[in-house]
């Protein structure tokens, strides 16, 4: 399948946006405070707020430069907002008043008229009308001055980054982070924005991507920013359609509730933040209306700070089970039932979501494991499980052979694993009403891991089997991105092994892309990764995810409907070419000659491309009839076919009799098991590489540092797919006979069977096809 990693608009359509679109609004404040945006009108937007601290703050945002929209699909860069207004009317409750000291300042990031950086403080009721909470704003940039009562500096309102309206609850004081005397909710409402003047448009790219074959995967967590209508604005634009796997997040979604400590640690029972529950009712409702079905996604990961310690999985040295992120979440032990019963009552929370929407529940367990620390210990020896065993004999390494007592330990984990996502899933059936459908996602990197075999005996358990579960999922991103294609091979077989599902059962999720310095390598080996797997039968697809899929611009493009010009016979021509045959080797090289007399040269192809005439080898009328009957059956140049080069079929010498050790197809690095036949021609440092796409399968022999091996599979296209990865540095060779792909030059042939007769041989041009590899 093809795609594209789009950094910019290139002449793509466009459309224009009213600058404060609702849509295109941002909400940013600091941990542990929570806020959400929705729009709630065509000209309408609404902020619900959850502040815990005295210093606590929201920002309502406005960016000169799109950051979060696909390249494609975002608006344009437009800094200048001179003779510009906005207006809006402002409605709010539970946060402090226009009017107030602390109340609502419209902070404004940019440079002054000599170009130094330079930030404008304005307080939105010097330009109001009306109550405090309740009135009319206009903002003329312009005119618009700092001060209490706008007697200070005016705005250089013609090169603007940002602005924000910030937004604090009752009892603010910036320089006290003490807990406020209860938890503060409030709202914000900014009803009837309109922009006008001078500037109150923007280009907006409007693009829309045929659908194509793959879902999208989004995350709270990752868009808690953002509002639903901008975050599904961005799925429909770029071709993505049906489901959509939405991971709820593990930081974002819980309500907190103050500790006699003072700490501030998850609610129970479970309650989601009301922001959390605004931005996904309207996020569910968009679902609805643009016919996407969302997958609601629950992992047993929770943001560390705010979990419960003894919920925690632990080492056997009593560490608690920390994520890489920073700052870290934990993984929830499933052998405690406090723990668990808050994962269920968060499940059927979202799962109550869903329903009121009318939406069909769909729900998924996402990597349920138990955890390994980044040096390989296991968290299995919590309170929860020494109280449930008794004792926990440790597990130092799960490299090194394991006794019996330990592989019953890693068994009884399992169990107790299985049983804890079998609650879950009966728990979202009951919440459903008893029409739900349950995912189960494994993340077989660390699941199968060939370092630590018996490890799928905790975290892969035999009662996750078919049919526990509707659907099995499967990621393999830290494989798919490193070009693991043995271990991600031997995963999917080891998977089926132990678990069972059909492949109409199955889905696979590829990603993702951490740093956008991977950008290039990366999407090209996850858009070749969901190929694979739609190769292999699975029935969906899904790319993780679309924070990453906007930032790098990841553009997946609909199969071509018309794929009969590249349509390709596997058959060989039906006559002999014989040494009449006439070949001619081309490059493509353009010489520029310089004033002084000297050469420019610049080679466009890094292989030649062939070209024959095997008319001079048909013999006889009976041979003329074949070829006719030939080349009506591939419609002249429309199809290829296999081409017997009599000169060059052979990657020992030119004819030679194949060996294992003929061609070198590269060095063992301990991962990659894929490797493309290829033929090089001429010695040194820079031979020319001849890619070998139809090669005569009998023929090959593969040889690992010239011991010929059997522990290889054929792909198509000529690929070599070694059973394990070879070593590294150890030189995979191979030894084949080949056919040259060709077509027919012409849509036409001009045969006179007088000249015929009188012994003239007819012209028949064929071009040699380059294939992908």
């Amino acid at each position: 399948m093809a795609y594209w990693l789009a950094r910019k608009r290139n002449g793509q359509d466009f459309d224009y946006l009213q600058r404060f679109d609702p849509r295109f609004w941002t909400v940013d404040f600091p941990r542990p405070e929570m806020a959400s945006l929705t729009t709630i009108a065509h000209d309408g937007l609404r902020i619900d707020c959850e502040f815990h601290h005295r210093d606590a703050l929201a920002g309502l945002i406005w960016e000169s430069e799109d950051r979060y929209d696909h390249p494609l699909l975002a608006y344009a860069t437009d800094r200048d907002y001179a003779h510009t207004s906005l207006r809006f009317r402002w409605r709010s409750a539970g946060v402090v008043a226009l009017d107030q000291v602390h109340g609502p300042t419209l902070t404004i990031e940019g440079r002054d008229a000599s170009g130094a950086a330079r930030t404008w403080y304005v307080r939105l009721w010097n330009y109001a009308e009306g109550a405090p909470d309740d009135a009319a704003v206009v903002l003329p940039f312009s005119e618009l001055r700092e001060g209490w009562l706008a007697d200070g500096d005016a705005l250089h309102p013609s090169d603007i980054d940002r602005m924000f309206i910030s937004l604090v609850p009752p009892g603010h004081d910036p320089a006290d982070h003490t807990l406020l005397p209860a938890r503060a909710n409030g709202w914000v409402e900014l009803t009837g924005i309109a922009c006008e003047g001078h500037r109150a448009m923007v280009k907006l790219g409007d693009v829309v991507v045929p659908p194509h074959d793959v879902g999208m995967a989004t995350a709270y967590d990752d868009s808690y920013n953002l509002t639903p209508a901008r975050v599904l604005r961005n799925v429909l634009g770029l071709g993505y359609r049906g489901a959509i796997v939405h991971y709820v997040g593990m930081s974002h979604f819980y309500r907190l509730a103050r500790q006699p400590s003072g700490a501030l640690l998850v609610e129970e029972p479970a309650q989601l933040c009301t922001p959390c529950e605004a931005w996904h009712r309207a996020f569910l409702a968009e679902c609805a209306r643009l016919d996407y079905q969302p997958i609601v996604s629950l992992s047993y990961e929770l943001f560390a700070e705010h979990c419960p310690p003894e919920w925690s999985q632990r080492a056997y040295d009593g560490s608690r089970a920390l994520t890489g992120w920073e700052p870290p979440s934990t993984l929830l032990s499933p052998a405690n039932d406090t723990a668990m019963a808050y994962l269920r009552t968060v499940a059927g929370a979202f799962t109550a979501l869903v329903v009121a929407e009318g939406l069909p529940v769909h729900f998924q367990i996402g990597e349920p494991w138990w955890w390994l620390t980044f040096d390989g210990h296991i968290c299995l020896y919590d309170d929860a499980v020494i109280a449930a065993r008794g004792s926990a004999p440790e597990i130092p390494d799960l490299t090194a052979s394991l006794d019996a007592a330990q592989l019953d330990l890693l068994d009884w984990a399992g169990a107790t694993l299985a049983a804890s996502t079998a609650a879950l899933r009966d728990h979202v059936r009951t919440a459903a009403g008893g029409a739900a459908t349950v995912y189960l996602l494994v993340f077989t990197p660390t699941l199968l891991d060939p370092a630590r075999p018996e490890l799928r005996r905790a975290s892969l358990p035999e009662g996750w089997a078919w049919p526990a579960y509707d659907r099995l999922q499967v990621e393999d991103y830290d494989w798919l991105t490193a070009g693991a294609e043995g271990a991600r091979r031997a995963a999917y077989a080891a998977v089926q092994g132990r678990l069972h599902y059909p492949l109409d059962v199955q889905d696979y999720l590829a990603g993702f892309v951490l740093s956008p310095a991977d950008a290039e390598s990366y999407w090209q080996r996850i858009d070749r990764g969901l190929d694979e797997a739609r190769a292999r039968g699975v029935e969906r697809l899904f790319v993780w995810a679309l924070p990453q899929v906007t930032r790098d611009g990841y553009t997946r493009l609909p199969s071509s409907e018309d794929t009969s010009m590249q349509a390709f016979d596997d058959l060989l021509y039906p006559l002999a070419p014989g040494r009449d045959l006439a070949v001619s080797p081309e490059f493509s090289t353009s010489v520029a000659l310089t004033a002084s007399g000297f050469e420019r040269r610049n080679s466009h192809w890094s292989d030649a491309r062939l070209r024959y005439d095997v008319g001079p080898g048909i013999r006889s009328e009976a041979e003329l009839g074949v070829l006719l009957e030939f080349f009506r059956a591939r419609r002249g140049a429309a199809r290829g076919f296999r081409l017997a080069d009599p000169f060059d079929f052979s990657s020992h010498g030119q004819t030679g009799t194949p060996t294992a050790s003929d061609q070198l197809l590269g060095l063992g690095d301990g991962e990659t098991v894929r490797f493309q036949l290829a033929k090089r021609y001429g010695a040194g440092a820079d031979p020319q590489v001849r890619p070998i796409t139809r090669p005569r399968l009998a023929s090959i022999v593969v040889s690992l540092d010239h011991v010929p091996t059997s522990a290889w599979t054929y792909d198509e296209g000529g690929w070599i797919t070694l059973s394990a990865a070879a070593p590294e540095g150890v030189e995979v060779r191979a030894g084949f006979l080949f056919d040259v792909p060709v077509r027919f030059a012409e849509d036409r042939l001009d045969i006179s069977a007088s000249n015929f007769a009188a012994g003239e041989a007819p012209s028949v041009p064929l071009i040699e096809i380059r294939e992908a590899s």
